[in-house]
């Protein structure tokens, strides 16, 4: 079975490549000036729609099958990284209502990135390891969905490399 070590990596290199994604959309925003309105509203067009696709496939699929792990703690670790997706949804929505290049859509957006950045550590810290743990079967199922569901998500235009 050395294939299904394989196939349970990708469910965490899939989360993890949209973290790098998230931190690149986030330093090409940091380095647009103030004149380059438009390039900011698409950045964040771009980073709105990732974090949106990305947080509902561990919601719907990676946090409830980590939360199965029988380990100390394991629902509190899940259940933090769960409100922290609702911190940054809800900076999503405010940020949606406001105009890029304004001085309070500016600090959000900084609020926005050390948010992201933070979950995206804690996660690979401590949510990627309790799911190692499930069993080898259950990670390539997990794996699988969530493919699927970033997929049909993203309406068919992300490819995951495989």
């Amino acid at each position: 079975m050395p294939d299904s070590r394989l196939k349970a990596m990708n469910a965490t290199s899939l989360l993890r490549d949209d973290h790098k994604r998230f931190k690149e959309l986030l330093r090409k925003y940091e380095k647009l000036s103030d004149e380059e309105v438009e390039q900011k509203e698409d950045i964040f067009a771009m980073l709105k729609a990732e974090l949106d696709d990305h947080a509902t496939i561990e919601e719907e699929i990676f946090y409830p099958a980590t939360r199965e792990v029988q380990v100390a703690g394991a629902g509190e670790i899940v259940e933090a990284a769960v409100e922290e997706h609702a911190i940054v949804r809800t900076l999503l929505e405010e940020l949606s209502e406001l105009e890029a290049g304004d001085v309070e859509f500016e600090a959000k957006m900084k609020v926005l990135k050390e948010n992201v950045e933070h979950h995206a550590h804690e996660e690979e810290m401590e949510v990627f390891p309790l799911f190692r743990k499930l069993p080898h079967e259950r990670q390539d199922e997990v794996s699988e969905r969530l493919r699927a569901r970033k997929f049909e998500l993203s309406e068919g235009d992300w490819d995951d490399g495989a």
